[in-house]
């Protein structure tokens, strides 16, 4: 069984690769991942507000007794909040190439290309043999046009990837407009991957104190949806290549994504629950379903379910809503 997949270059063993998650915050964690079978590793991403509280403390140092720069300081984060610097990062990006033979993915989050830039190289010169942006922005100015949303994304990933030598993805949310224009943009731009999608964590409210309380909900089985559909629309349409991530949980998750057109499919939630050993059971399950479905590759079975390829091309746009609606009104015989 030839498990072999190509993602943005890069020759990987198989399409199972570990998304960013706390599994990846040491390089003990990141040899596990590569022992259970793991074909690359997205590292744990350093936030965008750690690059400028970095710099920050380094100017602080410069300007001891400057009351109005000690007071704009809490605004950060306190550094005690971070397990990992930025220095750290890259010690760990370091050895972690040195450790295993896969390839090491490194992770920026934040919304704009300050200190992004800088850092992209130094996590190249580390030993990352790619770098994921995952731009994480909500748009709440009402003032704000959508057109300009997007320039914003288009910047940082046109000014990260001609910065650096090694190939650049971007990890973003469904919430465009047109999303198969906007993946056009993005690969103009320099992305040599899309990862779909990233997730939004929604707050909640703490009726108690009556705060607004963070939340953290790991993806479940059903949000593989909304990332399925958009891989198959967009395999074949635009010429990079797309990573699949959420709702990974059974082998059978890891076969839609690919049949799809997914060129590797990321997991963290379902690692986090089930602990890093699930790698293996997801590749050894791949294998199987393949074998009895008599697939002899993951390039013979890519994208034999994308909107190109199925027979009926409009189930994956609205008249596909209609049968639902449909289906759905006969099976409870409300018609």
């Amino acid at each position: 069984m030839d498990l072999r997949t190509k993602y943005m270059g890069l020759d990987l063993k198989n399409p199972l690769v570990p998304s960013a998650s706390p599994l990846s915050e040491n390089v003990d964690g990141i040899k596990r991942m590569a022992d259970a079978g793991a074909s690359a590793v997205v590292m744990f991403s350093l936030f965008e507000e750690q690059l400028k509280l970095d710099a920050a403390h380094e100017t602080e140092m410069l300007t001891a007794g400057s009351e109005s720069f000690a007071e704009s300081l809490s605004y950060f984060p306190k550094v005690e909040d971070y397990l990992v610097g930025p220095e750290q990062y890259l010690d760990i990006i370091n050895k972690a190439s040195q450790a295993v033979e896969i390839p090491i993915i490194g992770s920026l989050n934040g919304i704009s290309s300050e200190g992004w830039i800088g850092y992209a190289k130094k996590m190249q010169d580390a030993g990352a043999k790619a770098i994921e942006l995952n731009i994480y922005y909500l748009p709440t100015d009402p003032k704000l046009s959508g057109a300009k949303v997007e320039k914003m994304y288009v910047d940082i990933v046109k000014a990260v990837s001609s910065s650096v030598t090694v190939p650049v993805a971007v990890k973003l949310s469904p919430f465009f407009s047109s999303m198969a224009n906007m993946a056009r943009k993005l690969k103009n731009a320099g992305a040599k991957a899309l990862v779909l999608f990233n997730r939004f964590y929604q707050p909640d409210f703490d009726l108690d104190n009556l705060s607004v309380a963070p939340t953290l909900s790991l993806s479940m089985p059903g949000n593989i949806r909304i990332p399925l559909r958009w891989i198959a629309i967009l395999y074949g349409r635009i010429k990079v290549s797309l990573a699949a991530t959420s709702g990974v949980y059974t082998p059978q998750d890891v076969a839609k994504y690919i049949l799809a057109g997914a060129d590797v499919v990321m997991a963290t939630s379902s690692l986090l629950q089930k602990g890093v050993g699930h790698i293996t059971n997801l590749i050894e399950g791949l294998e199987n379903w393949m074998e009895e479905k008599e697939y002899e590759s993951i390039k013979q079975m890519k994208g034999v379910m994308s909107q190109k390829s199925v027979a009926d091309p409009a189930a994956f746009e609205r008249a596909n809503y209609i049968k639902i609606i449909e289906k759905y009104k006969r099976e409870y015989k409300m018609i």
